[in-house]
């Protein structure tokens, strides 16, 4: 079961993509849909069955973000979780191959993207909570278990 627990930045994602759609994309495809209807025979009008689909994929993510956005959890930034890794840090790791990881630990709603998130709910991540910098920590993986040593953890994105 995914945890239903969101960082600010990702919540504010969610509520600018669900605005978006709904604002913006929605009413253009709307505009299209009716255009190519205009034009008559439907069974033949491929302007027409296109936007339709793609109607039909903005209808089922605004659905699923309406849904979504109701459970989720923000969790803010509390001075108290200086030092050690908890939700939304910023982590940098290292394991005796000298092999490097940075990411950020966030809820399974973040981890899509171009951004270097891992979820909360992953084994990595659940290893590392509660540890400070110069821990090592075992995580287990279908290869095994691995030790990573915590090198920088930090709440801000700079």
């Amino acid at each position: 079961m995914k945890t239903k627990l969101i960082t600010e930045q990702g919540y504010a994602a969610l509520k600018a993509e669900l605005d978006h759609l709904w604002r913006v994309y929605r009413p253009e495809i709307t505009q299209k849909v009716t255009w190519a209807a205009s034009l008559g025979d439907r069974s033949e009008n491929a302007d027409y069955k296109e936007n339709k689909r793609i109607l039909r994929q903005i209808d089922s993510r605004v659905r699923y973000l309406s849904k979504c956005i109701e459970t989720l959890q923000v969790v803010a930034y509390s001075p108290q979780q200086e030092g050690k890794v908890y939700f939304g840090a910023y982590v940098e790791i290292e394991n005796d191959d000298g092999d490097e990881k940075a990411f950020r630990i966030v809820g399974p709603e973040e981890i899509y993207g171009d951004t270097p998130n891992i979820s909360i709910d992953s084994p990595m991540a659940r290893a590392l909570l509660g540890k400070e910098v110069g821990e090592d920590v075992e995580v287990k993986t279908p290869s095994g278990v691995q030790t990573w040593y915590v090198n920088a953890i930090r709440y801000n994105q700079d």
